[in-house]
């Protein structure tokens, strides 16, 4: 397995956990860190997270949180292509959070050079807007949809299904001319997911990750808040620790709102493993 990341004109080294950095576009992110309307705030949120130590930067113009109304493809537009094209040359990959093909297919000609979708590229023209592209995807498990998605989660094996997914994902993608190196899996912690569902997830990263380089995004999410307790603006410490493990247990890239928390994190697992 290659330990290099093609994605557009980057190749990453996958020799340590890389971190992406959130900017989320949004009013309603369920963090309370959206950004709509704020385009300077967001692009020196951008430079902060660069600052920090981010290797990637994911925009997202569509809240995913549980529940979350769909947005209008003009409007998601709207809200992601002017920050990629202001921050196109800032010298990391720009990932684009979406599940749009029309989205992905302008975030791509703007300067995006990794596509995040949470559906997998299983809707109609996703696959066609990146297989002839050089960009990365990512392609992650979700159980049901956003809105409904947390409403009565149920699986025989959590483990199993979300692994057999993944890998008939990337055989998909493979099949399809995306190269390997080009391609990211994401178990969807919190997609679809109950507790226990995301406990053994987190707990066999060593074995999916096995598949192929994982994407482990988990920072703040609940069920974080449910084993510390606190608000979703308040678990930078268990984010981080969650970040850790994540990459003790095989992770790639570190989907984080907290870069220089989770880069702390890591440097001391680097100098003290």
């Amino acid at each position: 397995m290659s330990n290099i990341f093609h994605c557009g004109r980057f190749r990453l080294s996958l020799d340590k956990p890389l971190i992406m950095a959130i900017l989320n576009v949004t009013p309603d992110s369920f963090s309370g860190d959206g950004l709509l309307g704020r385009r300077d705030q967001c692009l020196a949120q951008a430079e902060l997270a660069l600052r920090e130590g981010a290797a990637l930067l994911d925009i997202g113009g569509e809240s995913s949180r549980p529940g979350a109304a769909s947005v209008s493809l003009q409007e998601e537009m709207d809200r992601v292509l002017p920050i990629v094209e202001a921050l196109r040359d800032c010298g990391v990959p720009l990932s684009i959070d979406t599940v749009k093909p029309e989205l992905m297919s302008a975030a791509i000609r703007a300067g995006a050079s990794l596509i995040n979708d949470i559906n997998a590229l299983r809707a109609e023209g996703a696959l066609e807007a990146v297989v002839a592209t050089d960009v990365g995807v990512c392609v992650m498990h979700m159980q049901g949809e956003p809105r409904t998605m947390q409403a009565a989660p149920a699986y025989d094996d959590a483990v199993n299904e979300v692994e057999a997914f993944l890998r008939q994902q990337s055989e998909r993608l493979h099949a399809a001319g995306v190269a390997r190196e080009r391609i990211l899996l994401d178990p969807g912690f919190g997609f679809g997911k109950r507790f226990a569902h995301n406990q053994s997830l987190f707990r066999a990263l060593p074995r999916l990750a096995a598949l192929g380089p994982l994407l482990v995004g988990v920072s703040r999410k609940t069920m974080l808040g449910d084993i510390v307790g606190r608000p979703a603006p308040e678990r930078v410490a268990a984010s981080a620790a969650a970040a850790l493990l994540a990459a003790q247990k095989g992770a790639a890239v570190l989907r984080v709102h907290d870069v220089a928390a989770t880069r702390d994190a890591l440097a001391v697992l680097e100098q003290l493993d």
